[in-house]
């Protein structure tokens, strides 16, 4: 699964899927997708931007130097790890916002349906695992 990421300049570069004043039924948006791996812009709201993600497997390590990221889980359980701190779980309707500069990676324990909230082409530096 690792080669269906996205490169990190994609990842900043993608833009709002739909713009505003457009309803948006997220939970039908996430039932459409059938690959081990999405993760797209649904909305810009000022400089920041709403992603969708689905996945399976584990993300990889990175952190974001100039945005902070906020994850809710809507479906299934999501596993973060951090570099220098304990591992986390989120189930749904739980969230958490990890600062920028926070070296971590995301776990799907299955399938599961995120949404996160940073800073419109938020920077993305992939780093080697943590010994």
């Amino acid at each position: 699964m690792k080669s269906d990421f996205p490169s990190s300049d994609k990842y900043s570069a993608e833009r709002a899927r739909y713009p505003a004043m457009t309803v948006v039924d997220i939970r039908a948006e996430h039932a459409g997708i059938t690959d081990a791996y999405r993760n797209q812009v649904l909305f810009d709201i000022n400089k920041e931007c709403m992603r969708l993600a689905v996945f399976e497997g584990e993300y990889r390590w990175h952190h974001h130097p100039d945005s902070d990221e906020l994850f809710l889980v809507v479906a299934g359980e999501l596993q973060i790890e951090f570099e220098n701190a304990p591992r986390v779980t989120l189930t749904e309707w739980q969230g958490m916002v990890i600062p920028a500069g926070t070296v971590h990676r995301t776990r799907a324990m299955g399938r599961t349906v995120n949404l996160t909230y940073e800073r419109q082409g938020a920077q993305t530096v992939f780093v080697e695992a943590p010994v």
